[in-house]
């Protein structure tokens, strides 16, 4: 999305606008931001107005600008065009439940939602939490919404509901930041996956209600997995960081995403991000799901090596990837007790240097407990590291020990599995150590690659993995 936002707005001279959604407190950290600002500079996809280089319009980081969406929310509540609401959690599932029993949408609409002035007023002297939420028809009908590629989209009302913009921390939600920032910072187009077309009607209806003009909308299609299911993390390595850890090259990464719904008059397959933005136009966008095939990504990286980098800047692009001091210097005082030869450092060191390891379901054989546990005992490591944000060796370590303790396991036996999935052998340097050396992406996807090794995880399998996961507290 950031490639064909930037490429759209290079080509029409104007300006391309970085901003960070960060209302959601849980998932948004520095370590997160730094991630996406890391990953675009990498792909060379950099910006006009943003929260590192300013701009007339920020600040840029939705955190930072909690008290306009506070002023906007109460103004559309004095103007009645949204309400306060002190429902629980318990009686919106009851709503919801009731809804679904009758054979309605599970969409909840004001006339669910609003309670008696008696009971409003006593839930407020109680100093009860509520959230606001926006007013949405009730009436059966459609609202017609127009894509910049689809034409007019006739979505029904009946699916909308009274959607929450304030929430009870005071923090807005996307629909309402969203909503507010591309005016206030006079966005002119938003380009966007095709999940937010059924949000769309409520984006709208806040234009109307504010009487502000809305931004040309353009959904584009997700993108898929070779066999059409939908891209995620749980079947693929969708950060990326991960893709630079591998050893693609940007100029390839950006090369093979520029070719996902779109093409080059000529159909050429290999083109700079230079001559992608001379020969954009948006009415090329296919909207059929582009294949995201990590095989065919690999060939065009392939041509990108081969026909594109002497061998001067190969050298150069091999020492910044991980041929470096600082690489060295992190792996050398682990791997300089076990030396006796220079030679020694590649065998010792080659899993912290390289991608994919091949790791198969023989290799955790000789480990005493069956794979179906060992694999559970991985997929609860994959979701600790998931959230996983100081990614030190001690605060690894700290959470490891921490999730062994409450599986009532030693930590080496729960290190066990790991040093085969993580380093394709039953030793290595220390397991939080190799971890810090080799980063969150390239850990988190060697532990997927593992699961999978042993017969991944089916959906049945995963819904009492979760269960009992939570039930570690």
């Amino acid at each position: 999305m950031a490639l064909f936002n930037r490429c759209f707005a290079r080509a029409h001279g104007g300006q391309f606008v970085l901003r960070i959604e960060d209302t959601d407190r849980a998932r948004s950290t520095p370590e997160a931001e730094a991630a996406i600002l890391d990953s675009l500079k990498w792909l060379g996809l950099d910006w006009d107005e943003g929260p590192d280089v300013g701009g007339a319009y920020g600040p840029y980081r939705q955190s930072e600008r909690g008290s306009i969406y506070a002023d906007y929310a109460w103004q559309l509540v004095e103007s009645g065009h949204a309400f306060v609401c002190y429902r629980t959690a318990e009686e919106l599932d009851s709503l919801r439940n009731t809804r679904r029993e009758a054979g309605q949408s599970t969409a909840l609409k004001p006339s669910d939602l609003m309670l008696s002035e008696a009971e409003q007023a006593a839930r407020k002297s109680a100093d009860a939490p509520f959230v606001i939420r926006m007013m949405v028809p009730e009436e059966a009908g459609a609202c017609t919404v127009n894509d910049l590629l689809r034409g007019a989209i006739e979505l029904d009302w009946s699916m909308v509901d009274a959607q929450i913009l304030l929430k009870s921390d005071g923090m807005p939600t996307y629909h309402l930041a969203n909503v507010v920032d591309d005016h206030l910072m006079e966005i002119t187009h938003v380009i966007r996956g095709e999940e937010w077309i059924n949000s769309a009607p409520k984006h709208q209806l806040l234009y109307q209600y504010f009487g502000w003009e809305m931004p040309v909308l353009c959904h584009m299609p997700l993108l898929r997995n070779p066999d059409k299911s939908k891209l995620s993390k749980r079947k693929n390595p969708t950060s990326i960081l991960y893709y630079q850890r591998m050893g693609f090259l940007p100029e390839a990464l950006v090369n093979y995403l520029g070719r996902m719904g779109w093409s080059m008059p000529e159909e050429q397959e290999k083109f700079s991000l230079t001559e992608m933005e001379a020969a954009f136009d948006i009415e090329r966008v296919s909207l059929g799901g582009p294949i995201f095939d990590v095989e065919k990504l690999r060939w065009l990286n392939g041509l990108w090596i081969r026909e594109s980098l002497s061998q001067e800047q190969l050298a150069e692009c091999l020492y910044q990837w991980a041929l470096n001091k600082s690489t060295l210097q992190a792996i050398l005082p682990h791997a300089q007790g076990r030396m006796e030869l220079l030679s020694d450092l590649v065998p010792l060191s080659a899993y912290l240097l390289s991608g994919d390891l091949g790791v198969t379901a023989e290799q955790f054989e000789g480990l005493p407990e069956p794979a179906e546990e060992i694999v559970q005992r991985l997929q609860f490591v994959l979701w600790r590291l998931e959230v996983q944000r100081d990614w030190g060796r001690d605060a690894l370590f700290e959470s490891l020990k921490s999730l062994a303790d409450q599986l009532g396991l030693k930590p080496k036996v729960l290190f066990a599995p790991l040093f085969i999935a993580i380093a394709g052998s039953t030793t290595a340097y220390s397991m939080p150590d190799s971890m810090a050396i080799l980063g969150p992406d390239m850990t988190r996807a060697r532990l997927r690659q593992a699961i999978e090794a042993l017969g991944g995880v089916s959906k049945k399998a995963a819904k009492r993995l979760e269960k009992a996961y939570a039930a570690l507290g």
